[in-house]
């Protein structure tokens, strides 16, 4: 069977962009002689459309899409995912369409709803029935989460005979997925004896990113083909499906575990079939396909928030970004980010100094913005400060309840007030710079540092921010746009350092006690108890639990790891539940080092398979 996989990007709503874009990659597709090109799911809609699913004329039009889709499937079988209204209730559906016509419609079965997963808010479940006949092949079919049970519709499919397995995904980005999701294909295709066509789409959408990886796997569990990551891709393959047969024939666990009762699917169960589809013949041929090498671990994290920060813009209409740069690690990666998603001609960096600045640090903002070729304004703001005195006066003396005086803080709104000026003012994406480990910590200013039109390492610890500059650095053959400076000296910055002036320890020992609380959510005992000072886990998740309300209040961020902040981890700011906190001990042994998903190994078992 000659296969072809359209990796692509669609955009939530666009309907019209999302059918001509799905049209052109079915002419791409007949043109180079496939019997049957994938789509990923909902590539109609786009993933995840929320709330849209609500409405009836949002319906009604995707509905009209998947006619005009089925249209163009002529001298090749198109399989694309849409939300169909059934007779009942509303499906996440496979449509299989030939000759210019809908043949068979399957209904996702496993409908997740944890984590970023909404699903079952929107969908009713599918009945399983997922067998279509393809040119004699019995084919199954299946939606993303179907194949990540290990006996969900594809098992079943397989054992009632099936030869392939269809799967077209919607599966979100994190650190490591690709890795997970690959190992995942490996064991299913080894236990169904089946070769499976996974197929994902990619780009960024609001909090998420998806990173493609779209891949062919045979019985063996081997990669026949596999798509590139984070970019469109029309990936081709010639899969042989005779092996399939006799290895079975050698293998008898598909035998031992064949549903006995009629009822359950099979090939004499006609209900289980749903439609038989003839294979066009007679374009040209071609043989094997070919095997895109997946990125570095740090490479990939790099290409997520890339994606992430250009498709916002993009899909947003916005087609340039305005970054606060201090001379500190932070702005500075995001500066470069913006720079490799949008151009340089396309970012403008901004330096607000003050008398108090230091000039060595304002020294390295300006080196950064010269480095990388983009637009450096600067805007001096002892005269809006003094404008604040005077109309405040002794408000501005009083503490809050933290080391900071409201005096500190204003300084750090006018900074956001001035960047948030110049983006309204110019039609600018205002790109946020802080980092997961002060979002954790509340340890940034309300209306300041946390303010902004989308975050782009809202999700990101300090630890891997400075990770991930050192290997920006290294990218090219000539030294990378980060002045040394920075980089050496990542506390730096044109705003007081507030986590070190309050004496927290350095994030290399506050990141791994948040991973443990907020990612894998332990308890602060069973922290201290791995080897974390005590007394560090219990200031820390204090002041996690005390900045609740300060993230509700944070722009979007790109997701990159198990566990964000906002659409994965959703805790209320109003509660009374207080954890057991960890005594004093004497000498706690070392903690292990942090493992971010950056850092696991390539062969990962099935206890790494985390999610769809």
């Amino acid at each position: 069977m000659q296969l072809a996989l359209a990796q692509i990007n669609p955009l939530i709503g666009d309907l019209d962009g999302n059918v001509a874009m799905i049209r052109d990659r079915i002419e791409d597709a007949r043109a180079a002689g496939a019997d049957l090109v994938l789509f990923p799911e909902l590539a109609v809609s786009g993933y995840p459309p929320e709330d849209l699913l609500l409405r009836s004329d949002f319906l009604e039009r995707c509905r009209e899409a998947v006619d005009e889709v089925a249209a163009a499937a002529r001298n090749v079988v198109v399989a694309f995912g849409a939300p169909l209204h059934g007779p009942r209730d509303l499906h996440n559906a496979l449509v299989i369409a030939s000759e210019g016509e809908v043949r068979a419609v399957y209904h996702k079965s496993h409908l997740p709803n944890y984590g970023v997963f909404d699903e079952a808010r929107y969908f009713g479940p599918g009945s399983g029935k997922a067998l279509v006949r393809l040119g004699g092949h019995l084919v199954g079919l299946s939606l993303c989460a179907d194949l990540w049970i290990p006996d969900g519709p594809p098992a079943a499919a397989a054992r009632s005979g099936a030869e392939l397995i269809l799967n077209a995904s919607a599966s979100p980005y994190h650190s490591g997925k690709g890795r997970e999701r690959e190992t995942m294909l490996f064991q299913r295709a080894r236990d169904m004896v089946c070769p499976i066509v996974y197929c994902n789409l990619w780009g960024g959408q609001d909090e998420l990113v998806f990173d493609g990886g779209s891949v062919v796997v045979d019985h063996r569990g081997t990669v026949v083909a596999r798509a590139g990551q984070f970019c469109d891709d029309l990936l081709l393959c010639t899969l042989d499906l005779r092996p399939v047969r006799s290895a079975r024939l050698r293998d008898p666990r598909l035998r031992a575990v064949a549903p006995p009762d009629p009822a359950g699917p099979s090939l004499e169960s006609s209900p289980a079939l749903l439609a038989e589809i003839e294979l066009p013949r007679g374009g040209p041929a071609f043989r094997g396909g070919s095997s895109a090498v997946p990125f570095g671990p740090l490479e990939e994290l790099w290409e997520a928030l890339r994606t992430g920060v250009r498709d916002h813009a993009r899909k947003n209409g916005l087609d340039h970004a305005v970054v606060g740069i201090g001379g500190g690690v932070d702005s500075a990666v995001v500066a470069v980010l913006a720079c490799d998603a949008l151009g340089a001609e396309r970012v403008t960096c901004v330096l607000m100094p003050s008398t108090e600045s230091r000039a060595d640090v304002e020294q390295r903002a300006r080196a950064l913005a010269a480095s990388l070729g983009c637009e450096l304004r600067e805007f001096h703001t002892d005269r809006i400060r003094a404008a604040y005195r005077d109309v405040l006066g002794g408000e501005l003396e009083g503490d809050g309840a933290d080391s900071l005086s409201t005096a500190d803080r204003v300084k750090a709104r006018i900074r956001s007030n001035i960047l948030m000026a110049l983006a309204q003012s110019n039609g600018w994406l205002l790109l946020s710079t802080g980092n997961k480990s002060e979002h954790a910590c509340g340890y940034s200013t309300l209306y300041g540092e946390s303010f902004g039109g989308f975050a782009a390492i809202k999700d990101v610890p300090r630890t891997l921010v400075m990770r991930l500059a050192e290997w920006r650095q290294q990218r090219g053959p000539e030294p990378g746009p980060i002045p040394a400076e920075i980089i050496a000296d990542p506390h730096s910055g044109i705003a007081l350092d507030q986590w070190s002036s309050d004496g927290l320890p350095r994030f290399e020992v506050v990141d791994p006690i948040l991973q443990l609380y907020v990612e894998d959510d332990e308890d602060p005992e069973a922290i201290a108890s791995r080897g974390h000072d005590p007394a560090v886990v219990r200031r820390v998740v204090a002041l996690v639990e005390a900045a609740e309300y300060k993230r509700r209040q944070t722009p979007p961020g790109i997701k990159i790891s198990l566990r964000a902040f906002g659409r994965d981890r959703r805790m209320p700011m109003t509660h009374r539940f207080v954890a057991p906190m960890p005594r004093a001990v004497a000498a706690p042994p070392p903690p292990p080092p942090m493992l971010h998903a950056v850092d696991a190994p390539d062969e990962l078992g099935p206890a790494a398979v985390s999610q769809p």
